[in-house]
């Protein structure tokens, strides 16, 4: 007899939809799985074997041959238990094949028949509302499917409980939408910053227009403080925003269980040894790096000179487009890379070169060969190049605290919601991601602003791309000040963050 049962598997972030055919057959006993699977896929054999068995239930004593198509499509992942499970009982007639109809199931089985919880379940719901279907899904998850309006769901605890839900012998049990049960991460307040008057202000600016920012100073300075305030002033995510994001946490395995949406953007700093693959994604089998992981929120590269060249360079593309698109032979994937880069580096080997408070002692050579670490073209991408001075201990003591990461929040928010009401209709642009013909219509400098535009690009060589990057800072600056049109101080202040003699 054979049967068919739904399911579906990872492609990048997104689901696909596997047809899990079932065909058990006279002949002596046998259990053969194929359609691409990888070596997890292939162990699932014994998994369901024993699940069936201590659950009460009969194992068919012939050739099972279990085909997960599209053959041309790598299965991986604990997912299938489940559906290759019920297959198997609904060709053997313990399931009525109508029971199935418009159902789609994942899962992994213990051996005791328990239903584990699998990674990228979001996904995997969103694409069973797209298709019309109901999930039948581990208890676990039901949380984070929950999110998904819409969608009916079918929550099960073992191989049992889906049976007798399947076949009408027992209820549905309700899922409902959680919140995030990791933990709730301590944002530091800005308001225990004290001086740095220009690196908070780029803080404001980086956060109000979602722009890259590029901190440089000696150890000590405050660098690092700065950079792990940032998140602080950010608002907090929209709805669409955090399905995006939890979609990428989850399939990266990195969500726990169970869980509801991601309701904090996320802050991901990385080790400088990380490689360029962990960094931006891929693989034999492409995962998010974690650039996606900082998707809609902040990767914060520390000691940035110290990553490797290869690394650096291959955040050129996310920063651009924001996506990261792995290329293999078989198929080609995209993960979103929406983030907000902050660096943060000292200016030399030994990290004093222009601190008063001790001599530089690095040679010429050392500090070309040191700051060449960072090409060109990646220097170009960012939009605000700040130098973070070491202050003595008496300028922190007589130095006012600042202002607290709620009221810069509270500017942010405005700033952003000038830039929503800007755009009229389409999904909403910040003013980084502004370009071509959007960027002369909403970024159109006053007459004196203009031409101390047109006289710094000359004097200063700015590229192409390092002209619209200080006009859509300045745009920025100008919605800071509720501004409608960008005047010749917000092109000034945009300007100064302009490092050019950094390198």
């Amino acid at each position: 007899m054979l049967a068919h049962v739904r399911s579906a598997t990872i492609v990048g972030v997104d689901a696909t939809e596997v047809q899990v055919e079932v065909d058990v057959s006279f002949g002596l006993p046998a259990f053969v799985l194929v359609g691409l699977p990888d070596s997890t896929v292939r162990e699932s054999r014994d998994r369901v074997r024993s699940a069936i068995r201590n659950s009460g239930l009969t194992f068919p004593d012939h050739r099972v041959t279990v085909n997960l198509a599209p053959a041309d499509v790598r299965k991986r992942g604990t997912a299938f238990d489940l559906p290759i499970a019920i297959g198997v009982l609904a060709a053997d007639g313990h399931v009525p094949p109508g029971c199935l109809e418009n159902t789609l199931v994942v899962g992994e089985l213990s051996l005791d028949g328990a239903v584990q919880a699998t990674p990228g379940m979001l996904p995997v719901a969103l694409a069973a509302r797209r298709a019309g279907r109901r999930l039948v899904l581990p208890a676990s998850n039901g949380d984070e499917a929950a999110a998904v309006s819409d969608l009916p769901l079918v929550p099960v605890d073992t191989l049992a409980d889906a049976v007798e839900v399947l076949t009408g012998k027992a209820p549905v049990r309700a899922a409902t939408a959680g919140e995030s049960r990791a933990p709730v991460r301590d944002v530091p307040d800005l308001a225990d910053i004290k001086g740095q008057a220009v690196a908070r202000r780029a803080l404001e600016i980086a956060a109000a227009g979602r722009h890259h920012l590029f901190l440089i100073g000696p150890p000590g300075a405050g660098k690092t403080l700065l950079a792990r305030r940032l998140p602080g002033l950010l608002p907090p995510p929209s709805f669409a925003e955090a399905v995006e994001t939890t979609s990428v946490h989850s399939v990266a395995g990195l969500l726990g269980f169970p869980t509801g949406l991601l309701t904090t953007r996320p802050f991901r700093a990385p080790h400088h040894t990380i490689s360029d693959v962990a960094l931006v994604g891929g693989g034999r089998d492409p995962r998010p790096g974690e650039a996606s992981l900082a998707h809609n929120g902040v990767l914060f590269l520390d000691e940035l000179l110290e990553f490797e060249r290869r690394a650096l360079d291959a955040l050129r593309e996310p920063l651009e487009e924001g996506v990261v698109r792995v290329a293999r032979a078989a198929r080609s994937v995209e993960f979103p890379a929406r983030l907000m880069l902050v660096a943060a580096t000292n200016p030399c080997p030994c990290g004093h070169w222009g601190d008063g408070r001790r001599p530089c002692r690095c040679t010429p050579p050392q500090l070309r060969r040191y700051r060449n670490r960072m090409s060109g073209p990646l220097l170009d991408r960012v939009d605000l190049v700040v130098e973070v001075p070491a202050l003595r201990l008496d300028e922190l003591a007589a130095a006012p605290s600042g202002e607290v990461s709620a009221a810069v929040r509270s500017r942010v928010e405005a700033a952003r919601r000038r830039q929503a009401n800007r755009i009229e209709s389409g999904p909403l642009l910040l003013n980084a991601d502004l370009s071509g013909s959007t960027l002369r219509r909403h970024c159109r400098p006053a007459l004196d602003a203009a031409r101390l535009l047109a006289t710094a690009a000359g004097r200063l060589a700015l590229s192409a791309r390092a002209y619209d990057r200080v006009l859509r800072v300045a745009r920025t600056i100008a919605d800071l000040d509720a501004a409608d049109r960008i005047a010749a101080p917000h092109v000034a202040e945009a300007l100064q963050y302009r490092s050019a003699d950094w390198r």
